[in-house]
């Protein structure tokens, strides 16, 4: 099996065109509008990627009623589907950098790729899923793509930088303290590469992590004891999408580091709220969507792929949660909005800088577990 970090490299991406917005995207596959008969299905994916108007369409043209359980996080997946052994939902939406993890746990099941419209996707990402996810079959497709970076109050915060670059250091200053917020997880990471980047730490630690145990250890104690002498700075610590919009909007945060689509959305609706590519890179992720073994409603959760592979519907979905979609012309469906956040976000060289969040290990998850928890008790 590859390593995601090799699979959906910048290059790749870049080099495909999957970054919407700004590189030019093929002509996207017809998508099939097969009947479908009525009934139902449960979705279990993240809790912001499908606007209630978009499902509601979806029911509309097929009849299919969607049971949608919004989800946090890739840990709360895995030990739903631990705990149900595969049941509880038809379709599932894992992270494409937790194959991993998933392999070994055999929850899933291939799909049948002759019911699905993959060329309509971009051809790097859809690479991902017989890349990394072979598990007997092909177990993942792409379904909306992002990163994870810095967001803040345009009226109350500014980045040091004369450039207008911010870093991933400043959640953690006394300049600010009090008004910050982070994942636990990922924001230890890129304290990590702030680290690097300030002289802390030797570059290319965060990397090396990932190959051994032993890095693994070394790495994040020294990250763990950075963060701990700095967690009185924090403000807030969030684990989903409504934590970060509350933050920014109601809990008194001007800065933190979020992913893309929270902010970029209440910015698309108008809030003083921005979002930008950092410094150090902002980190690169592909969510996907997986059948798993006791999936009851499959010939449903196969409509609703080809539903969502259509860039008409992929494209409007955008304003509202304020991803990116692997669909093939989606974003020249989407609203005047979405090109220039997109341009604001990633300036200059910030998308070659993109950190492709690497493969991640039961290990490292148990590890990093270790530290998250270290830090957050702190």
């Amino acid at each position: 099996m590859k390593n995601t970090r090799n699979t959906f490299s910048r290059r790749a991406v870049l080099k495909s065109g999957a970054v919407a917005g700004v590189a030019a995207l093929a002509t996207p596959a017809l998508v099939s509008k097969a009947f479908a008969t009525s009934g139902e299905m449960t979705l279990m994916d993240w809790s912001d990627y499908w606007p209630e108007d978009m499902l509601a369409k979806f029911t509309a043209e097929t009849g299919i009623k969607v049971n949608y359980i919004g989800i946090g996080s890739n840990e709360e997946l895995i030990n739903k589907m631990k705990a149900s052994q595969g049941s509880g939902a038809d379709l599932i939406g894992p992270t494409n950098n937790r194959s991993l993890q998933w392999g070994p746990l055999e929850l899933l099941q291939p799909f049948d790729m002759t019911r699905i419209p993959i060329d309509a996707a971009n051809p790097a990402m859809a690479k991902i899923g017989p890349d990394a996810w072979d598990f007997g079959g092909n177990t993942w497709i792409p379904h909306i793509w992002g990163t994870e970076g810095m967001a803040w109050r345009v009226d109350k915060w500014s980045p040091a930088d004369a450039s207008g670059v911010p870093s991933y250091g400043e959640i953690w200053s006394e300049e600010n303290a009090g008004k910050t917020m982070i994942r636990a997880h990922s924001g230890m990471l890129c304290a990590g590469l702030y680290m690097e980047a300030s002289g802390d730490m030797d570059p290319g630690s965060v990397w090396a992590a990932y190959e051994s145990e032993e890095n693994m250890r070394k790495t994040w104690g020294m990250i763990a004891d950075w963060c701990i002498a700095r967690k009185a700075n924090l403000k807030l610590i969030w684990n989903d999408a409504d934590t970060q919009k509350n933050g920014l909007l109601n809990d008194g945060v001007v800065v933190g580091q979020t992913w893309d689509g929270p902010p970029l959305a209440l910015k698309t609706a108008g809030e003083p709220v921005t979002y930008q590519a950092p410094a150090e890179g902002a980190m690169a992720w592909v969510d996907g969507l997986a059948m798993p073994k006791g999936a009851k409603n499959i010939d449903q959760a196969y409509e609703l792929i080809k539903f969502a592979f259509d860039p008409k519907n992929a494209g409007p979905a955008i304003d509202q949660h304020g991803y990116n979609s692997p669909i093939l012309g989606a974003d020249k469906l989407a609203g005047e909005a979405y090109a220039k956040n997109f341009a604001e976000a990633y300036p200059g060289d910030a998308l070659a800088n993109l950190n492709a969040w690497p493969a991640e290990a039961p290990w490292y998850a148990d590890v990093r577990t270790e530290f998250v928890n270290k830090f957050q008790s702190a």
